[in-house]
């Protein structure tokens, strides 16, 4: 699971506990400029493939954290549970999408929408 935090213009995810360890990661940030869309999405992280795992840890059915490389694309996952998936789309960065679990899905697409610059 990832917390979610706006400081200044970037969209800030903490990786928590143990997941800093599978996913090999444990912050990253992303110029608010650079989100194409958010949204919530539990059935993009049902089902047991997600990608290749580049540096990542994938256990069918229990958890998906790391970089996959899928339909080509570069794709940063931590999820445990699906329910709780929020899907956010970037361009120019290193990750096409993020596919992330946080605690409350529609208030994290809801802080993200509102902060997204208006174009």
């Amino acid at each position: 699971m990832v917390d979610l935090s706006i400081v200044e213009d970037k969209l800030v995810l903490h990786v928590r506990g143990a997941d800093k360890l599978w996913a090999l990661k444990t912050t990253l940030e992303i110029p608010l400029r650079h989100i194409a869309g958010v949204r919530a999405d539990p059935s993009v992280a049902r089902g047991w493939w997600h990608g290749v795992k580049l540096p990542g840890t994938n256990i069918p059915g229990v958890l998906t954290a790391g970089t996959f490389y899928q339909h080509g694309q570069r794709i940063f996952w931590d999820v445990h549970h699906p329910d709780n998936t929020v899907v956010i789309e970037l361009r120019d960065e290193q990750y096409n999408e993020l596919i992330v679990e946080v605690a409350d899905p529609n208030a994290a697409v809801q802080m993200l929408q509102a902060a997204l610059p208006q174009a």
